[in-house]
C-alpha cells in the first residue's frame, strides 16, 4: 500500500514535470517560423533556450520572499549610517524589492527569536541563533523614523507591525499604493467545517466589522437564497471579499447601520453595513477573497467543487469550540490535505464555550494535525509576531496557525485580520500561473445578465487577456470549439481593461448562447488548429477510502479543476482487476456526457458517496 505522503509527492513530481514539458511545448509554437526552418535544428535549440529561461525565472513566491529576506539584511545598517549615500542605497535596494514582490514587503529590524521559539512559546531571552543584527532602542528608533522617510520619497505607506523592547526590534510593512484595480494582489481563502462552526459568521464579522449579536445577525448578509436564510445552512458556493488598505486596515464601512427595526429585518441591516466589492476594490492595497463553502454532508459535492475550482490560496477550517473536530470537520480537512493546500484553524465560539470543553477541543485538533495522516505542526497564534512570522512561512512549511476567536466579544479577531493581511498571493508565482503562456481560462459560474448578454466567471490560468479580444471557447457537447470575443472585463465588478495570470476575472462574452456555456468550458487563444479534447485519459490514482472493491464499469463524479462530470472506470493495471481502500493502480477513465479539455499532469479528485479516490492525469487517451 502506498502512503499519501508518498503519493502526493509522487503526483507533484508529474505536475512539475509535465507542466515543464508543456510550456517548452508552448515556447516551440511561438517562435518566428522564419528564423527557425534549419532542419528544425536552430527552433529546438531555441525552444530549450526560451525553456530554461522559462524554468530560471519561474520561481515560487516562498524563494522569492527568501532571497528578499537576505538582500534586506544589510538594510538595517543603511538606515543607522549617517552617510547620505546610505539613504540613497537604502532607497534603491527597498524599491527594487517592492518592484519584485508586487509591491509589498515585510521589514524585520533589531535581532529576532527563532521562529521555533515563538511557535513552541519558549522564553524568548535565552534563546541562542536569533535572526538579524542587535540594534539599540536609539537605534531602533532612529532607523525606523529613516525607514518611513525612505518609504514615503518612494510614495509608499509603512505600517509598524510589532515591537518589543527586550531584546529590542520590530516587524514593519512596507506597502505601495496600486495603480489600479487591475493590479491589487488577491488572495483566496475557502472557508470550511461542519455545520454550525461559525463559518459564515466570522466572514460577515471580518468583513462588516459589526460582531455578531450571539444569534447569527452578522451571517445572514452572507445567503444568497431564501432558504438559507430560514434554516441558517449555507447551501452554495458563496463569496465573499475583505479588502487591506495601503496601511494595512481593513477597509470597512465608515459608520454601522443601528436604530429601530435592527431586531425585525436582521437580513437588510446585514446588508447596509456592506461595503459594495467596486468600494473595496477601489480602496484596497489587498484583497482576500473568502470562498465560503458549505458544511453540511448534503452538500459536499458543492464544497469539493469550491475548492478544487477556485484555487485557493489557502484553507481555513473552522472549528467550533463548542462541539469539537466532528463530522465533515474531518471530511474537508482530508480534503485540504489530499490537494495539497495549506490550511489554518480558526476555533470559533470560544465566548459561550466552558474553559474544560475549550481545552478537550484544542487537545484533539492538536492530536488530529500532529497525527501521521496530517503530520503537521500546530502553532497557537497568541502574539502579534507570531501571527506576522507564521504568516511569512505558512505556505512554505508544514505548520498550521491556530487561532481561538469569539465573534461577539471580538477577541483573536485582530490576530486573525493581521495573518491574513500579510498571506501572500499565488498571482505572480509562476510556478502556478504562467503569465508568458497562451491564453487559458477555467469557466466555474455562468449568468445572463439584462442588457449585457452572457457573462462568465473564471480564473485565468495562464496568458493575458484585453477588452475586445477574439477566443475560443469550448469543449462543446461534441468536442467542438466555437469563436467568440471578449466584451468587457470586470474584477470584483469594477471594469478593467485587461487581466493577467493567476486573476479571477468575469468576462462578457459576444455571439454566445447561454444554453452553450457549462461550468468546466475553457476560454483559450483563438489559433486556426483547435487543441484536442478528450473522453478518455489515464491516470495514476490512489484510493483513499472505499469499502468493498472498485472493479471496471464502476462510475464516480470526478473533479479536476473547474470540471465537475460522471466518469467510468473503463480499465485498470491491477492483476486482480479490483481495487481496494490504499490501493494505487493506473486507471482508464471514460466520461459520461461530454469531452472536456484536459492536460497531462492536472490533479483529479474523484467520489461518490464516501469513496475517495486522488491522482494526476499521465496520458490522454
Amino acid at each position: 500500500m502506498t502512503t499519501l505522503r508518498t503519493f502526493q509527492n509522487e503526483i507533484e513530481e508529474i505536475h512539475t514535470r509535465e507542466v515543464a514539458r508543456q510550456r517548452l511545448a508552448a515556447a516551440a509554437l511561438t517562435l518566428d517560423p522564419d528564423k527557425t526552418h534549419d532542419k528544425g535544428k536552430g527552433k529546438t535549440v531555441k525552444a530549450k533556450t526560451i525553456a530554461q529561461d522559462n524554468t530560471t525565472n519561474t520561481l515560487t513566491t516562498s524563494a522569492v520572499r527568501t532571497a528578499i529576506e537576505d538582500e534586506l539584511d544589510s538594510l538595517q545598517d543603511l538606515l543607522i549610517s549617517p552617510a547620505t549615500s546610505a539613504y540613497v542605497t537604502a532607497r534603491d535596494l527597498l524599491s527594487s524589492t517592492l518592484t519584485r514582490n508586487r509591491g509589498e514587503v515585510l521589514v524585520r529590524l533589531g535581532s529576532h527569536p527563532p521562529k521555533e521559539a515563538l511557535y513552541n512559546n519558549l522564553a524568548l531571552d535565552a534563546i541562542e541563533g536569533r535572526r538579524g543584527s542587535p540594534i539599540t532602542q536609539l537605534d531602533l528608533d532612529k532607523a525606523t523614523s529613516r525607514l518611513k522617510e525612505v518609504v514615503e520619497d518612494l510614495g509608499g505607506v509603512v505600517t509598524r507591525l510589532f515591537v518589543a523592547n527586550e531584546p529590542p526590534r520590530s516587524h514593519h510593512l512596507v506597502r505601495l499604493p496600486p495603480a489600479s484595480v487591475s493590479q491589487v494582489p488577491e488572495v483566496r481563502c475557502a472557508v470550511v467545517g461542519n455545520v454550525d462552526s461559525g463559518k459564515s459568521t466570522t466572514l460577515g464579522v471580518l468583513s462588516r466589522g459589526a460582531l455578531d449579536d450571539g444569534r447569527g445577525r452578522a451571517r445572514v448578509g452572507l445567503f444568497r437564497h431564501k432558504h438559507e436564510v430560514e434554516s441558517g445552512r449555507t447551501s452554495s458556493v458563496g463569496m465573499e471579499i475583505l479588502g487591506f488598505s495601503t496601511s494595512g486596515q481593513p477597509v470597512l464601512p465608515a459608520s454601522q447601520a443601528t436604530g429601530a427595526g435592527a431586531e425585525a429585518n436582521p437580513v437588510a441591516i446585514g446588508r447596509r453595513e456592506k461595503l459594495g466589492w467596486e468600494e473595496i476594490a477601489e480602496n484596497s492595497a489587498k484583497m482576500i477573497s473568502f470562498i465560503d463553502l458549505a458544511g453540511h454532508e448534503r452538500y459536499l459535492k458543492i464544497t469539493l467543487y469550491g475548492m478544487t475550482s477556485g484555487a485557493p490560496d489557502a484553507v481555513i477550517l473552522m472549528v467550533g469550540a463548542n462541539a469539537g473536530l466532528i463530522g465533515m470537520s474531518k471530511e474537508h480537512l482530508a480534503i485540504a490535505l489530499a490537494l495539497g493546500v495549506p490550511v489554518c484553524v480558526v476555533i470559533s465560539k470560544i465566548d459561550m464555550t466552558p474553559p474544560n470543553v475549550l481545552e478537550e477541543t484544542i487537545k484533539q485538533v492538536t492530536k488530529i494535525l500532529k497525527s501521521p495522516g496530517c503530520r503537521k505542526t500546530p502553532v497557537f497564534i497568541n502574539s502579534p509576531e507570531v501571527a506576522v512570522e507564521v504568516s511569512q512561512a505558512f505556505a512554505a512549511e508544514r505548520i498550521c496557525p491556530i487561532f481561538q476567536v469569539s465573534n461577539v466579544t471580538g477577541q483573536g479577531l485582530d490576530l486573525l485580520r493581521t495573518f491574513l493581511n500579510l498571506l501572500s498571493s499565488s498571482e505572480g508565482d509562476q510556478s502556478k500561473f504562467a503569465s508568458d503562456q497562451p491564453l487559458e481560462y477555467s469557466i466555474t459560474e455562468v449568468w445572463s445578465v439584462p442588457y449585457v448578454g452572457v457573462v462568465v466567471n473564471g480564473i485565468l490560468n495562464s496568458g493575458s487577456v484585453k477588452a475586445g479580444d477574439s477566443v475560443l471557447l469550448g469543449p462543446d457537447s461534441n468536442g467542438g470549439w466555437m469563436v467568440t470575443s471578449v466584451k468587457s472585463i470586470h474584477r470584483k465588478r469594477h471594469l478593467v481593461p485587461s487581466a493577467d495570470a493567476g486573476q479571477c476575472v468575469s468576462f462578457a462574452l459576444k455571439r454566445v448562447r447561454r444554453a452553450a456555456i457549462r461550468k468546466g468550458m475553457v476560454l483559450i487563444t483563438r489559433t486556426e488548429t483547435p487543441p484536442r479534447t478528450v473522453r478518455q485519459f489515464e491516470g495514476q490514482v490512489l484510493i483513499l477510502y472505499h469499502n468493498t472493491t472498485l472493479q471496471r464499469n464502476y462510475q464516480a463524479m470526478l473533479h479536476c479543476g473547474a470540471i465537475r462530470q460522471t466518469v467510468r472506470i473503463v480499465g485498470m493495471d491491477n492483476p486482480n482487476g479490483v481495487l481496494r481502500t490504499g490501493d494505487r493502480a493506473t486507471v482508464q477513465f471514460e466520461f459520461i456526457s461530454n469531452p472536456e479539455y484536459l492536460k497531462e499532469g492536472m490533479k483529479l479528485l474523484f467520489r461518490e458517496g464516501k469513496t475517495k479516490g486522488l491522482g494526476v492525469i499521465t496520458k490522454l487517451l
